[in-house]
């Protein structure tokens, strides 16, 4: 399985929280793991978060982004061309998603089209899980609560 982890399912693999068991055994289950390159920025900007409204302490956030850095290198990451950001600007006007998750959206499928084989799109954005499965994405989880 070609894996695509949108911010919010690759957050999940640094920070315990709901959904964080479930990417742990999706990564596991993948052939290839990839994400946008903004998601570099989205992660450390969530870790960020985490410790401004006391999910975890400034430690802990250190420690995760310290993994995530080192981890960084293992993923394939999907350059931000400008057909990539077109597509983005198109995705976020005709699917009324914010401009990260269109990017996000854009980005897995151009993975797609380079790879000719289905991409799997792990998220916990319902917005961009729906237009997953609607522009021939696989959106994971298979049901989103």
């Amino acid at each position: 399985m070609n894996l695509y982890l949108d911010a919010s399912a690759l957050v999940k693999r640094y920070v315990a929280e709901a959904g964080s068991a479930q990417v742990g055994q999706i990564i596991a289950q993948a052939n290839v793991v990839g994400t946008a390159l903004i998601s570099r920025a989205e992660a450390s900007a969530a870790l960020g978060k985490a410790v401004r409204i006391g999910v975890l302490t400034p430690q802990q956030a250190a420690a995760a982004l310290q993994v995530f850095r080192a981890e960084w290198g293992s993923l394939v990451r999907i350059q931000l061309t400008e057909s990539v950001i077109a597509r983005a600007d198109d995705l976020a006007w005709s699917r009324g998603l914010r401009g990260y998750d269109a990017v996000h959206l854009a980005a897995a499928l151009f993975w797609q089209d380079a790879l000719a084989e289905p991409v799997t799109v792990a998220t916990f954005d319902r917005q961009l899980w729906q237009a997953a499965g609607a522009d021939g994405l696989i959106p994971w989880p298979d049901h989103l609560g």
